[in-house]
């Protein structure tokens, strides 16, 4: 059964912030541009994962557009990184990452690495990350870019990300950052039961769901309508429309 879910904006309490990253402290000259992106962009909007907010204060998402692009990087909207792809807009990760309501250590399967940018907030929240990317080109340049910033708690595999990484299976949560018209079985089979995925559905219309596990079968939440890049390779053979 797929249930509407209303998302109610609350402001994070200001207390929350005051561990975090200020600009005197991170002298890059980005760091007042993420304050205003997580100000602005998503505690505005309701974001209150306080692991997660400090994670996107952190981490320099101009490193993951391309050079041309950097003055765009902390705008409210998603900016191409080449070979036909996106890094979504920040409000979007923000809100997939939360919905996981993820704990340090947990073990997370990204299907998608993309720029780099989601799999960072992932390793910066202290979870194992294992990413998988179709387009070799862009796996290598987000690793090049995640090895830059130290993290080692990531795996890294080129491949067919409609068919999960089973090898480490199973997951506590799984991320899907390009969306197939249908919910890859293998996703489901290979996330821990009471796991967690989120999800663009859709081909011309999009929906944006958070999956949960049970032992017997599966509970789906639509969230809201998006717009990701289809998922490419065993996804598109298997279109069920």
């Amino acid at each position: 059964m797929v249930e509407i879910v209303f998302l109610t904006l609350t402001l994070l309490p200001i207390f929350l912030l005051t561990d975090f990253p200020t600009v005197e402290e991170n002298p890059d000259e980005y760091m007042s541009r993420r304050w205003e992106m997580v100000e602005n962009q998503l505690i505005s909007r309701g974001i209150q994962d306080s692991r997660l907010i400090q994670a996107m204060l952190k981490i320099p998402r101009h490193m993951f557009v391309p050079e041309d692009l950097r003055e765009s990087a902390y705008g409210d909207n998603p900016i191409p990184i080449g070979m036909d792809q996106t890094i979504s807009q920040p409000y979007i990760v923000a809100l997939m990452t939360e919905l996981l309501r993820l704990k340090e250590k947990e073990k997370v399967l990204e299907v998608g690495t993309g720029s780099g940018y989601q799999t960072a907030i992932l390793a910066e929240m202290g979870c194992e990350v294992y990413t998988v990317e179709i387009l070799e080109p862009l796996l290598q340049k987000a690793r090049k870019a995640l090895e830059s910033l130290g993290y080692d708690n990531i795996r890294y595999r080129t491949g067919d990300g409609y068919k999960g990484w089973e090898e480490f299976s199973p997951f506590d949560a799984i991320i899907v950052t390009a969306a197939p018209d249908h919910i890859p079985q293998p996703l489901i089979d290979q996330l821990k039961i009471n796991g967690r995925m989120i999800i663009p559905v859709g081909d011309l219309y999009q929906e944006l769901v958070l999956i949960k596990k049970k032992e017997k079968g599966v509970d789906m939440k639509t969230i809201t309508p998006v717009r990701f890049v289809p998922m490419t390779g065993e996804a598109q053979k298997t279109k069920k429309n």
